[in-house]
């Protein structure tokens, strides 16, 4: 009996494949219900500065109302999504599950003949830096009056170890088809999005997942995945903690401190998938690609649903004290499990397939003493804003920085 059991749950899961999702209904909305690890009764929400973690009362059908509280926001969630990416916390590499998608290294070395040797010392990544692939690291600094960029660093290397005359962001302006006309503030001609979407895709597909922002050129592309996680029935734990300074060494003494943790009757991550935006980056007219191609859409659908894996096969530690694992992971209606091959999805993508540079990962140089160095009180560079899309500085305790 325990067998039939068995055998008829998983006739009840559902299998998601990417080209059935991409061609599907939008939203796919995917609920997961988390719970804390060891069987613990509390866990640490994010913190807010002076007011600790949020819990709020939300309306329900019946006219009650059920306190809530937000675990962590859609910028952290994005973060924790893309640190799944990346073979440890402190280790910039991709897993071998993502051999082959492009994305953008910031490294420095030492210039050697009017080249930089293979033995890099690799920054960030657009996998790591908030702002992506619009991040200062690739696009190079720009001065706030005039928006031209200053020459100091930020430009590509080349495939012969040669660095670019001129900036990535420069690049990519001519890449995109931007209408610059002297103005520091430009934008794309409608006919040329399908050239950003393009662009994108070749240097930095994840920042399509997630979303990306360039102010200065009008171009604001939203997150294709949102996650939230959230606690329901939620109860505020206070409770405190001290330091000890047994020597007396430093001047902070002996603080107590405050630390906020919560209890709930149920934890769940909450991710939407917004297809019909992955469907609008491309489309056929007369035999002809407009945008990313099928496989590329296709691509975007298998990257969200690989990182939604990642992050629930395991228990993850959201924070110090928020470490969950995956009870059930369900559509509106039944269990689902996911049928992903990413290394086929990223071969049928075609990144590159026609470059002159084959290699996908875009390496932009910066000399080491203008990456270390302080920026001077008369210096201002360009950086996109923070509006929680692609700039989120995140919430205290979060260690959000989208």
């Amino acid at each position: 009996m325990p067998e039939e059991n068995e055998a008829t749950k998983k006739a009840t899961i559902r299998r998601l494949a990417a080209s059935e999702v991409l061609n599907g209904e939008s939203p796919l909305v995917l609920t997961a219900t988390l719970v804390p690890v060891a069987g613990l009764d509390r866990f640490q929400p994010a913190g807010f500065p002076e007011v600790g973690h949020v819990i709020y009362k939300a309306p329900r059908g019946n006219g009650s109302v059920e306190p809530v509280c937000i675990v962590d926001s859609a910028a952290s969630m994005a973060n924790h999504l893309e640190s799944v990416c990346m073979r440890g916390p402190h280790d910039l590499d991709l897993l071998p599950d993502l051999s082959g998608m492009p994305y953008l290294r910031c490294v420095t070395g030492d210039i050697a003949e009017g080249r930089l040797p293979g033995n890099r010392e690799a920054i960030v990544t657009s996998l790591t830096e908030g702002h992506r692939i619009a991040s200062t690291y690739f696009l190079g600094a720009r001065n706030k009056q005039s928006g031209k960029w200053d020459g100091k660093g930020g430009q590509r290397v080349l495939a012969t170890g040669k660095i670019c005359e001129k900036s990535f962001g420069d690049e990519l302006v001519a890449e995109f088809g931007v209408v610059l006309a002297e103005s520091k503030r430009a934008h794309p001609p409608a006919a040329k999005w399908w050239d950003v979407f393009k662009t994108i895709s070749k240097y930095d597909p994840n920042a399509l997942v997630h979303g990306v922002l360039f102010p200065q050129w009008q171009i604001k592309i939203p997150r294709v995945l949102t996650a939230h996680l959230e606690a329901f029935g939620a109860g505020r734990v206070d409770r405190s903690g001290v330091k000890f300074d047994r020597l007396g060494k430093t001047t902070s003494g002996q603080p107590i401190f405050a630390v906020d943790d919560a209890t709930a009757s149920e934890i769940r991550a909450t991710f939407v998938l917004d297809v019909a935006l992955i469907r609008s980056f491309g489309r056929e007219d007369d035999n002809k690609t407009l945008g990313l191609t099928s496989a590329q859409k296709e691509f975007l659908v298998a990257l969200s649903l690989w990182k939604i894996t990642k992050l629930l096969a395991a228990p993850f530690r959201f924070r110090s004290g928020c470490h969950l694992k995956l009870s059930s992971l369900r559509d509106h209606e039944s269990e689902v499990e996911m049928d992903i091959n990413m290394p086929a999805a990223i071969t049928a993508a075609g990144f590159r397939s026609s470059d002159a540079d084959p290699n996908v990962v875009t390496d932009v140089f910066w000399p080491r003493e203008e990456l270390y160095r302080e920026a001077g009180v008369d210096e201002e560079i360009t950086v996109p804003p923070d509006d929680g899309q692609g700039g989120d500085a995140g919430d205290n305790g979060e260690d959000a920085n989208e």
